[in-house]
């Protein structure tokens, strides 16, 4: 048994320090440039972390913006919703999907997910279309795509807007392509836990639509046309150049980040397929594995089990959104969302950072599977 288990180190969810080393000398030299230079809001660094999201996207055009939520906010803004509009999404998701519907005014709608996936059930996204709907929201939980074909197609017969939720699936696609890139928008986190991961907060919209991403633009710095000049009124929301810097770094490792994480995965899936529920990956997408899952009726179980052993775990998520006080006002009760619902209360995450050791993954699923 190797040294880390013997002496009781805790097994993280996620090692930002062990990922900081190798790069930490790139990062010196970027923070000690930006210092001296005395630019530290919207530069050089975030003009041209832009052009390199948008291009690694295969897109025209990205945004910087000071957190995901906020792209995912200034995005529905600049679409057009508003009040008395509707827009779906699922319950089954951090509350900022369903957030930044309700900050303009407009109802989420929720839908259920899929068993297997945890994403969006498209099946039954037609049947929940109104006439007063004007956007589905798309979330790529956990790290995969949802099935973008369907829903496209959806939103094609219905006119209907489609912002993707990336913020799990920086590096994700749908049948080889980027997801991001296939909505109306697509929107990212960078919270330091994220797979592409600032020092702070920080986000991205990404849009061939120049028109979005320019009203955006203004929307993220108050309106602002000139000095002191505004257009209407906007908000604070600037990715600073100390983010970006950071961020361009990292963009450099994120596919090494990303196929680390899937290797992990790959160890879990092997030993623990018998046991658990594990995450599946469609054949016609692949899985970045911002979070590896498993679902068990055994589940607090397990989670005891891997803290009695100093291993991490969380629970995405222990409440889904329609029974959440937040959005008691939208008349949604208990059994609406029967595969939400059961989800919430199986599901564990499990640590799957690129820098854990194949090893470390493998002592893991060992005690996952002494557990049930």
């Amino acid at each position: 048994m190797s040294e880390i288990f013997l002496n009781k180190d805790i097994i993280p969810m996620l090692d930002l320090k062990a990922q900081y080393l190798p790069i930490k000398e790139e990062i010196k030299t970027a923070l000690k440039e930006i210092i001296e230079s005395g630019q530290f809001v919207l530069g050089q660094n975030v003009r041209s972390l832009e052009e390199e999201i948008a291009a690694y996207h295969n897109v025209h055009h990205g945004i910087g913006l000071a957190s995901g939520t906020d792209s995912l906010h200034l995005c529905l803004k600049a679409l057009g919703i508003k009040q008395g509009d509707e827009v779906i999404t699922t319950p089954f998701t951090f509350i900022a999907s369903a957030e930044s519907i309700a900050y303009v005014g407009a109802k989420p709608v929720f839908v259920d997910i899929k068993e297997d996936t945890f994403n969006i059930n498209v099946s039954k996204i037609e049947e929940n279309i109104t006439a007063k709907t004007t956007a589905i929201v798309i979330v790529h939980l956990f790290g995969q795509s949802v099935d973008m074909t369907e829903v496209l197609e959806i939103a094609n017969k219905y006119n209907l807007y489609v912002i993707e939720d990336c913020a799990q699936a920086f590096g994700a696609k749908y049948r080889n392509i980027p997801v991001g890139s296939m909505g109306s928008a697509g929107c990212f986190s960078f919270y330091p836990s994220k797979n592409l991961g600032a020092y702070g907060d920080g986000g991205m919209m990404i849009s061939n639509n120049a028109d979005i991403i320019n009203k955006v633009r203004l929307l993220r710095n108050h309106g602002t046309v000139g000095p002191y000049e505004h257009r209407f009124l906007g908000y604070n929301s600037r990715l600073d150049e100390i983010q970006a810097a950071i961020l361009r770094i990292k963009l450099k490792h994120i596919d090494e980040y990303n196929q680390k994480r899937s290797n992990i995965a790959d160890i879990y899936t092997s030993i623990l397929g018998d046991t658990v529920t594990c995450p599946v990956e469609l054949p016609d997408r692949n899985h970045v594995y911002h979070q590896y899952t498993i679902q068990s009726p055994s589940r607090d179980k397990i989670k005891e089990a891997m803290k009695n052993n100093s291993i991490s775990s969380v629970v995405y998520y222990p409440l889904p959104l329609h029974l959440q006080q937040a959005f008691k006002y939208l008349n949604y009760t208990e059994g609406d969302f029967p595969v939400s619902e059961t989800a919430a209360k199986e599901v564990l995450s499990i640590p799957v950072y690129p820098e854990l050791e194949p090893e470390q993954a493998e002592h893991i699923a060992r005690i996952i599977r002494q557990a049930v």
